[in-house]
């Protein structure tokens, strides 16, 4: 996986979480790694202000990009009101203009969260947006040749898993250093242990996927018939 690959999450925290292992193993095989988090997540403490909060988030965001070697971009959005227009999807459209990636991974379309889904259609816009000439933009357009919808226990609404990337063990190292820098995956918010059921569940997709470790996906049909063509 020597390839570029992009994740557009909700909130910091979602991709680290559910894309993080497969963008560890992408950094490793000598790609790019770039995650994009839409809003700060900053509502998401049950006992911490959510402007000391938003600081934190900020700081595990950074901590977990350079603990797997990726890169981050935090959009300026509030957790819990990600608007749903072309503003936000210029934006990643922007950055998939520049980092021209190989692949593309999003939350699953039905979520419990608005911001998840709204994320997900945003990037997936942002994929036909980037793909499109649009003279008053000079960067080269893209078109992004896969993208991939995470396994996310809160966006299993029709969910069903089509595609598997091994995590070996370096890759899932790293991603446990990152990840549990984040209050939320340890289990300090809401009591949810997420470190423990992702990494139970990376076990569980390897046995499907005849390996120790895997991480699951399914493939975008959405706008993959819609980009534009080269």
């Amino acid at each position: 996986m020597s390839s570029t690959v992009i994740a557009v999450g909700g909130h910091i925290g979602d991709m680290e979480l559910t894309a993080g292992p497969t963008l560890a193993k992408a950094v490793l095989e000598g790609g790019r790694a770039i995650i994009v988090d839409c809003t700060y997540g900053e509502r998401g403490h049950p006992t911490i202000a959510p402007s000391v909060y938003r600081a934190q988030k900020v700081d595990e965001a950074r901590f977990f990009a350079d603990a797997i070697g990726a890169e981050v971009v935090t959009l300026d959005y509030s957790d819990g009101f990600l608007p749903d227009t072309d503003d936000v999807a210029e934006q990643i459209a922007a950055i998939i203009r520049d980092a021209k990636p190989d692949l593309l991974i999003t939350h699953w379309l039905h979520s419990m969260h608005r911001d998840h889904e709204r994320a997900a259609q945003t990037a997936l816009r942002a994929a036909f947006l980037a793909s499109i000439p649009i003279e008053e933009i000079d960067t080269p357009r893209h078109s992004v040749p896969a993208i991939l919808h995470a396994e996310n226990w809160e966006d299993m609404e029709g969910f069903e898993a089509d595609t598997f990337f091994e995590i070996p063990d370096a890759a899932y190292d790293r991603w446990r250093t990152g990840i549990e820098r984040h209050a939320f995956a340890r289990g300090e918010t809401y009591g949810f242990r997420y470190i423990d059921y992702y990494s139970a569940l990376m076990e569980v997709k390897g046995c499907l996927a005849g390996c120790r470790r895997a991480a699951a996906f399914k493939t975008s049909s959405h706008e993959k018939f819609t980009l534009a063509g080269p």
